[in-house]
């Protein structure tokens, strides 16, 4: 199998930051600062990043193939669909960089889009899951160049230096995008803009507003599968934070916010109780919510108004016949 994987750290980070020990011990480290902070405030709160341990990231996997969730299946048509259009407005020759790459499933349908590219370089703090999807892309894509950088793709300030001799197209799939607040959203395509340079586009996957009806059941779904990947955030405090919650007292709530348009996810205390973490106590009234997660939704109008803000201009936008997802083209200078 041809080809190169190489992992990347950003300017500055110690080597041994690529420890096992030393990875587990900042997660953990991160974890627990923001449980405990969130705990301490109210509304209590719980950051999203940190549903994806290796369970979270199991469930949601589970979740993609549920009929109720439509994002993951609609945007991979759209690829397929549009990949050959979006790959000759984008232009050829580009190093591919995606923000958050997950499994890169999706990835795999616009690399077969793009054809050669001088390099592919995914985006994201766990670097055995970086690994994981380089080898499988690898497999796929035989002779691709994958320059895996571990690092925040909200804050990321350097690439490696193959991207300094291309022109770069950004990728960031999944509607990721939605769970960053506007304010978030506009300060992350900003950085992006400076990260992939003047001449640089960026496609981008977009939830579009719709019905309630069809919106809560993609985040509440008949089996539960949803209700088990928020719960899991509770079974990781306990795994790892010596927590002690009873996950049966408490249950999965989503909600849409239509006047902020978006989806809030919620942990509900079923009952008046008290917890521990990390030898600190915190009661909990019966009623009170745990809110885990954002996902704001758009019009297509109101997101190339938000990327139009951040220093991007529109190109084209692609959206399904039942108007339920939308990829954006986006250029930079």
């Amino acid at each position: 199998m041809e080809g190169d994987i190489s992992l990347h750290l950003p300017s500055g980070t110690p080597a041994h930051a690529l420890g096992l020990r030393a990875k587990q011990e900042r997660a953990q480290s991160d974890f627990a600062a923001a449980v405990l902070s969130g705990f301490g405030r109210t509304p209590r709160s719980i950051p999203c990043r940190f549903f994806y341990d290796t369970v979270g990231s199991e469930l949601f996997e589970e979740i993609v193939k549920l009929e109720e969730y439509y994002p993951t299946r609609v945007e991979a048509g759209l690829l397929e669909v549009h990949g050959a259009e979006i790959a000759k407005l984008a232009g050829q020759g580009r190093v591919l960089v995606e923000f958050g790459s997950g499994s890169s499933r999706k990835t795999s349908l616009l690399i077969s889009a793009l054809g050669k590219l001088p390099a592919y370089i995914p985006i994201d703090i766990a670097a055995e899951s970086l690994r994981e999807a380089a080898e499988w892309l690898l497999s796929r894509h035989a002779g691709l160049t994958i320059l895996p950088l571990i690092a925040d793709f909200t804050t990321t300030r350097t690439l490696p230096s193959v991207a300094k001799f291309h022109r770069r197209l950004g990728f960031f799939s999944g509607s990721t995008i939605g769970n960053l607040t506007h304010i978030e959203a506009q300060a992350f395509l900003a950085n992006a803009a400076k990260l992939l340079g003047p001449g640089s586009a960026f496609l981008i996957g977009v939830d579009l507003k719709k019905p309630a009806s069809i919106l809560i059941p993609a985040y509440n779904d008949a089996r539960g599968v949803t209700a088990a990947f928020n719960l899991n955030l509770l079974a990781r405090i306990n795994r790892e934070l010596d927590g002690d919650f009873d996950l049966t007292h408490f249950a999965h709530d989503a909600v849409y916010n239509e006047s902020q348009g978006r989806i809030e996810m919620y942990l509900v205390s079923l009952a008046r109780q008290t917890v521990r973490v990390l030898g600190r106590t915190f009661a909990f009234a019966e009623g009170e919510r745990i809110h885990t997660e954002n996902s704001h939704k758009y019009t297509v109008r109101e997101f190339q108004a938000l990327a139009g803000a951040s220093g991007w201009r529109p190109v084209r936008a692609w959206t399904d016949p039942d108007q339920l997802f939308s990829l954006h083209l986006l250029r930079h200078g």
